[in-house]
């Protein structure tokens, strides 16, 4: 009987222990992610809900003017960002290209109390030239590295504000570029490309609107162009364990591909919290 009363005992403790973890989950304060008011900002800060809420935990997206300054003042927990930018603005100096050194620059510049979580190696976003096929088989192939031997009398075009807010850098490898001819659209940009008046023009790796017909010059391994990859940033001491591992996990799942099939159906008018949601759904974190 005692025994018996003993083990009694232990059960109502250990659905005590588990009634106090499910409510503390429960009880947890809502995770607040920032995001500008551009829709890639509003797609990242989706994808990042999302991945919070898919280990139950509340988390909503805000859209603020400035997200970096909303972090810091505590007005928001979570930023998704590129590593790129986030160095650009910390150290506009830094001559760091490769993901691996953007990405440990930037952590080690940044304020105190903003950490960096895992960064996303697969998933980037940066500045990319663009030849016509004939310009590429011109030049023996489409890689980055053969820029620099066709650098004398390079016309390049660039659409105004840069593509999707991304700047191009004046030089790639040993070749400075020549100030970009400016153009108000895309269509525009590469209606020139096709008709000769230009010999490169600016893109981005993820840009879902890159004609087909046109040839992306890749970046090789030494990398010639700065690291643009998806970062969230977070502020120290705000987040669980699993709410961390939650946010980590998006690196292990996203890459270039995906951002940019989902960047074009937000450009096709979907709700960029709804496609983050649905990208998710069929990328479980966990597993």
């Amino acid at each position: 009987m005692r025994l018996v009363r003993l083990a009694v005992l232990l059960l109502i403790a250990v659905l005590a222990v588990a009634g106090c973890a499910n409510g503390a989950r429960s009880a947890a304060p809502e995770v607040v992610v920032g995001s500008g008011p551009g829709s890639e900002s509003m797609l990242l800060a989706g994808i990042y809900v999302a991945a919070l809420r898919s280990y139950e935990f509340p988390a909503r997206a805000a859209i603020v003017a400035d997200p970096m300054a909303a972090l810091g003042s505590g007005e928001v927990t979570v930023v998704p960002a590129f590593t790129g930018q986030v160095l650009q603005v910390l150290q506009p100096g830094s001559s760091a290209l490769s993901d691996a050194q953007v990405y440990r620059i930037m952590n080690a510049a940044l304020p105190e109390g903003v950490v960096a979580g895992d960064y996303a190696t697969a998933a980037e976003d940066k500045p990319a030239l663009v030849v016509t096929r004939t310009t590429a088989n011109s030049w023996g192939g489409s890689e980055l590295s053969l820029l620099p031997r066709h650098c004398d009398g390079l016309v390049v075009g660039s659409v105004i504000g840069g593509v999707m807010g991304a700047l191009p850098p004046a030089g790639v490898g040993t070749c400075r570029l020549p100030a970009p001819r400016e153009f108000s659209d895309t269509a525009a940009m590469y209606g020139a490309l096709r008709d000769g008046q230009l010999t490169a023009a600016w893109t981005t790796t993820a840009d879902p609107g890159t004609p087909a017909d046109l040839a992306v010059l890749a970046d090789g391994k030494s990398a010639l162009i700065r690291a643009e990859n998806v970062v969230p940033l977070y502020r120290r001491n705000a987040l669980t364990d699993r709410q961390l591992l939650a946010i980590n996990e998006v690196a292990g799942v996203l890459d270039t591909a995906a951002l940019t099939e989902m960047r074009r159906q937000v450009a096709s008018g979907a709700d960029p919290q709804a496609v983050a949601a649905a990208w998710l759904a069929e990328h479980p974190l966990g597993r």
